[in-house]
């Protein structure tokens, strides 16, 4: 890469020749792979935020600037995950070999395991615990193109270690350059002191003095719930959100993962930001979800860590839903780390353009956390979190799925992960 010393605070990335010019979000149908792809292209960023973009020939003049060369790459708005359950400790191999050999992950839940496998090892674990065993997940990220993360609590399943959870989410976001966005889930699972008694525990959990005090630290920004068969009813999920809004925590939804039991209806009803999985969608959770506005998130890589079928995200785009990608990075059902992967997935198994598929993972993405506004796409004033593929197309990035193409990241116009020359 080229570089020059910066004599005041702007940025010209030249040499681009590909750049990806997603419009904000939220995009729907026809929008997510229509926008445009400029050729031969340079992009100016001042003060941390992108001041201007388009052919190489029209770069306006800017006396002082430092320079980064694409070398004839592509260009694209930075990545961004808006669905993990970072930070998590422990492990669950033995679950991943039982499931291989033919249980399934909700009989695996009801038997005693999943969720409260990673209860355990979350309570024993202190908030440096937790930063120590996530840092390295978020770096590799990073190192992936992604830029922004939504983290979930959801493992401690009681008030002290929920909260030390998000805490840990706090230190993570202090030490590393990827943007953490905090979500409140501590409606995941029935802890064991609590079995037969679910609505004591989101007593609990859901107290709105306890939501108060995670909206007023500044803690979280959302609250989620698990609605869905053998996790919480919908009566009881619209007890938490109606709770967590009325806090000041904006709500968000696991819907319709492993049965539909109407949790799409009530995401569309409280105008959630997103409802996430959606494997048994219906017309019905459809038609809630577009009057509302709320962004459907859908994680095929959990279809794919688990082998069953994917969520019909072709159907949601005709349907004129904003469909949006993620991980669900979590130890249980899908240890994929990789939205690069996961966009590969996409492509390969949910018959999705690469163009869609970026759409989803930038601008659609970027609603789903309510960040639309700066966040998720090309725009004159938008963030300048950005990166540099050395590949000459988004067709030939995706065409390799596993291989590494990202040359270097910038958040805010600041290069804050590069390849190194011998990678």
């Amino acid at each position: 890469m080229s570089r020059h010393a910066a004599r005041d605070n702007s940025l010209l990335i030249r040499d681009i020749g590909t750049l990806a010019a997603v419009p904000p979000g939220p995009l729907t149908g026809e929008r997510m792979q229509t926008w445009p792809l400029l050729h031969d292209a340079a992009l100016l960023v001042r003060d941390g935020r992108i001041a201007w973009f388009g052919p190489a020939h029209k770069t306006p003049p800017d006396e002082g600037i430092a320079t980064l060369s694409a070398a004839g790459g592509t260009v694209i708005p930075g990545l961004i995950d808006p669905h993990t359950h970072i930070p998590f400790v422990g492990d669950r191999s033995a679950e991943f070999i039982r499931r291989v050999a033919g249980e399934t992950y909700l009989q695996i839940l009801e038997a005693g395991g999943g969720i409260r496998v990673t209860m355990q090892a979350v309570r024993a674990a202190s908030v440096d615990d937790l930063v120590a065993a996530n840092l390295p997940r978020l770096r590799r990220m990073l190192a992936g193109g992604v830029v922004r993360v939504e983290c979930k609590s959801g493992y401690g399943l009681a008030p002290e270690p929920e909260l030390r959870q998000l805490e840990a989410v706090r230190e993570l976001a202090r030490r590393q350059p990827v943007r953490l966005h905090a979500t409140y889930l501590a409606a995941h699972a029935v802890p064991p002191e609590f079995d037969g008694r679910p609505d004591a525990y989101l007593d609990l959990v859901a107290d709105p003095a306890l939501l108060a005090d995670i909206a007023r630290r500044g803690l979280a920004e959302f609250c989620d719930v698990f609605c869905d068969r053998g996790a919480f009813t919908v009566a009881q999920a619209r007890r938490v959100l109606e709770r967590a809004r009325a806090a000041g925590l904006r709500p968000r939804l696991h819907a319709d993962e492993l049965a539909r039991i109407g949790a799409t209806q009530l995401a569309g009803e409280l105008a959630a930001l997103s409802a996430d999985h959606l494997e048994h969608i219906d017309d019905a959770g459809i038609a809630a979800l577009r009057a509302a506005g709320t962004v459907a998130v859908v994680l095929p890589g959990t279809s794919f860590f688990l082998g069953i079928p994917h969520a019909d995200a072709r159907r949601l785009i005709a349907a004129g839903l904003p469909v949006a990608l993620a991980t669900d990075y979590n130890p249980g059902s899908c240890m994929i780390e990789s939205l690069a992967w996961i966009m590969s997935i996409a492509v390969c198994q949910l018959r999705l353009q690469p163009a869609e598929v970026l759409a989803a993972c930038t601008a659609n993405a970027a609603a789903a956390l309510g960040v639309q506004s700066r966040a998720g796409a090309l725009a004159v004033g938008y963030d300048a979190d950005l990166v540099l593929l050395d590949v000459p197309t988004l067709d030939a990035w995706l065409y390799e799925p596993g291989r590494p193409h990202v040359r270097a990241v910038l958040v805010g116009g600041r290069t804050v992960w590069e390849m190194r020359p011998d990678d």
